[in-house]
């Protein structure tokens, strides 16, 4: 089977779980497989959409009714707290917007502010807001990535597993980055107590 084949495929449901957990990389591969003419965009903004607001919606509900035991299993979630709080009381509705754009409190935003005593149909009102933006402008990115390199490198069909295999593998290393980044901050906190 080829690239293409297994695109169209496995594209969307890849899609709404990715966007459902995280899926920034994952939209942005959408956003370049619907220029590419795999996918149809506007399933892929839409499936985006609605998968990112069900997530940031399940992390608030997972905040709102199990908080204190997720923030007791996960310290560096605990960590974030404070910071959340604090943006939370100085930008509320525009922080349930943005978050999801924060790098580091995609998750734990969510269920940071569902501990809060926001209401849940304004975190909803925002969060969709939000999603909508998010889809647009990250699947939008992929697009231009995949306008940009057809522009540049002239017909891409002939390369285009190695254009999606150089943003897998980008991503990638920013997510170990991010990764050893957290790990190296936990040891030197752990050393310092």
């Amino acid at each position: 089977m080829d690239l293409n084949a297994l695109i169209e495929t496995h594209g969307y449901w890849l899609l709404a779980v990715g966007c459902l957990l995280e899926g920034e990389t994952i939209l942005l591969l959408a956003g370049f497989a619907a220029h590419r003419g795999h996918l149809d965009p506007v399933a892929v903004f839409c499936i985006a959409a609605v998968a990112g607001f069900s997530g940031d919606e399940i992390f608030f509900w997972i905040g709102r009714r199990h908080g204190a035991a997720v923030l007791g299993r996960w310290p560096g979630l605990a960590a974030r707290v404070v910071q959340v709080h604090a943006l939370l009381a100085r930008y509320r509705d525009a922080l349930v917007v943005f978050v999801r754009f924060a790098y580091g409190l995609r998750a734990a935003g969510p269920i940071i502010i569902g501990m809060s005593a926001m209401p849940a149909l304004r975190f909803a009102c925002f969060n969709a807001l939000g999603a909508v933006m998010w889809a647009f402008l990250v699947g939008g990115a992929g697009w231009v990535f995949g306008q940009a390199a057809e522009t540049l490198l002239g017909e891409v069909r002939s390369i285009e597993g190695w254009l999606v295999l150089a943003l897998l593998t980008v991503a990638g290393s920013v997510w170990g980055v991010h990764v050893w980044r957290k790990r190296r901050a936990q040891v030197g906190a752990r050393k310092a107590e």
